[in-house]
């Protein structure tokens, strides 16, 4: 049961910060991101499988707010962080602390 528990919470917990780890991940300015790329670096890091809908469909809200740049490299489109993604990527990871402790709060 506890073993149950814990992975509904891991894969809700990479769900609801989706967008976060695409941020984290994108940081590294040599390497834009494809979709597939996406899909492939969650199932390798969290031992999830997200549909391609679901990464997509995040992928154009975040371009759509200007926190990603989408361009087409051959015949794919790859991602990249803008200015504004770069920022909020930033303060997420200053906040780390109090976001642990808001997770942490959750079960007090």
């Amino acid at each position: 049961m506890e073993r149950e528990i814990l992975n509904e919470m891991h894969e809700r917990m990479a769900k609801s910060f989706l967008d976060a780890i695409v941020l984290a991940k994108l940081r590294d300015r040599d390497n834009p991101m494809s979709g597939y790329d996406v899909v492939t670096f969650i199932h390798k890091k969290f031992h999830m499988l997200f549909s391609s809908g679901t990464v997509y469909s995040l992928l154009y809200s975040m371009e759509r707010d200007g926190l990603i740049r989408g361009m087409w490299n051959q015949r794919r489109r790859v991602y990249t962080l803008t200015d504004k993604g770069e920022k909020k990527i930033k303060a997420i990871l200053e906040a780390k602390e109090k976001i642990l402790g808001l997770m942490a709060n959750l079960f007090i």
